[in-house]
């Protein structure tokens, strides 16, 4: 029997997808061979990657003019790569910093162009400030957000994205914790960016969904590898592409499909969060310092009302199988991670174990 595996990346994959993978570890389709060990230009290979991006375009609902790129690098390399395509030296470009991974891409952007922070700031903020105190530039070529800062569980909500949107400027969003979990209207942004290790499968790819006016601006001196028109002209193989991720990618797409869609998992996913928000408030012993209207879906940040109880709480959690509970070292306390394919069970399980451990050890 598995267990819930409540890690912020790499996450876990849905158990029907993992059952799949192994029943076909060995012979793919019949062809006597693991799709590991396939010729990425085979047509066997071509039928598995032309139908994962139309999976993909399937469930996320991506307009015809939108490339959808797979790539290397995670997505950090795109805290480069976007600058390095959609500006040149001097530009301006607007970001808000609303977290660790706000500052890692402001970090690598600032290497290349002039950046201004729109809001936000300072060590792990737990909320992203009021639109009254946004500050945009006229001249932006774009306008990032990391739409899910996974550390803290820090999301931008509708009312705010529409605020962003408003502007009349290409928003590019990191999407990595928070892409599937519902539903989006993809031509609303410019590029969207996500590692694969939180709701999409294995570590090792990032996706990257572009309009297309947007692309073949890159700087003379960018990399090959980091100009999206390479992947757009090439079936983003211009070299060998991570095909055992790939592969477990669109297994997780056709997941999406059969289980009804990003709309029914974002049922599901609504409920998760909202019942182990609930027991948080009001256990009188767990807390959660996210402001409430932003609260993340996928990364529920919690305290003990001890930091002296946090080794056992870990210990306890990993013996009854709930594992990767420990908050990121930048922030502390815990962390559920309760992406996709964590099943309600497991949060349900979580909420049990909880309520017992409170009651072991009061304050």
């Amino acid at each position: 029997m598995r267990s819930f595996n409540f890690s912020a990346g790499p996450a876990m994959l849905p158990e029907a997808v993992m059952k799949r993978a192994q029943d076909e570890f060995l012979d793919w389709n019949n062809t006597t061979m693991s799709v590991m060990e396939m010729s990425h230009r085979s047509a066997e290979y071509l039928s598995v990657a032309h139908q994962m991006e139309a999976d993909l375009r399937d469930v996320m609902n991506i307009p015809e003019n939108y490339k959808v790129l797979f790539l290397h690098g995670g997505a950090s390399l795109q805290f480069a790569g976007i600058p390095m395509n959609l500006t040149q030296a001097g530009d301006t470009v607007d970001y808000f910093d609303t977290g660790v991974w706000s500052a890692k891409a402001i970090k690598e952007a600032k290497r290349y162009v002039n950046v201004n922070i729109v809001a936000g700031g300072g060590q792990n903020p737990t909320e992203i400030p009021d639109s009254s105190e946004w500050k945009f530039s006229e001249d932006a070529k774009y306008i990032h957000i990391c739409s899910n800062e996974t550390i803290t569980g820090v999301e931008f909500k509708e009312a705010q994205l529409e605020q962003v949107f408003a502007q009349g400027k290409p928003v590019i969003a990191d999407m990595s914790s928070n892409i599937l979990c519902r539903e989006i209207d993809v031509s609303k942004y410019g590029m969207i960016y996500a590692g694969a290790q939180k709701n999409i499968g294995p570590a090792g790819l990032a996706i990257v969904i572009v309009r297309e006016d947007l692309i073949g601006h890159a700087r003379q001196e960018c990399p090959n590898l980091m100009n999206w028109k390479t992947y757009a002209d090439n079936e983003s193989m211009f070299n060998t592409p991570n095909t055992w991720a790939w592969y477990l990618a669109g297994l997780v797409f056709d997941w999406i499909k059969t289980s009804g869609g990003v709309k029914a998992i974002s049922e599901i996913n609504r409920r998760k969060a909202q019942k182990l928000y609930d027991y948080i408030d009001n256990s009188g012993y767990y807390s959660n310092s996210i402001k409430v209207e932003q609260r993340s879906w996928m990364n529920i940040t919690f305290a003990l009302p001890n930091d002296e109880f946090n080794a056992e709480f870990l210990a306890q959690t990993k013996a009854a199988g709930l594992l990767s509970l420990k908050g990121h070292k930048a922030f502390g306390g815990m962390r559920a991670s309760i992406y996709n394919a964590m099943p309600e069970e497991g949060v349900d399980a979580l909420i049990e174990f909880m309520k017992k451990f409170a009651q072991s050890n009061p304050v």
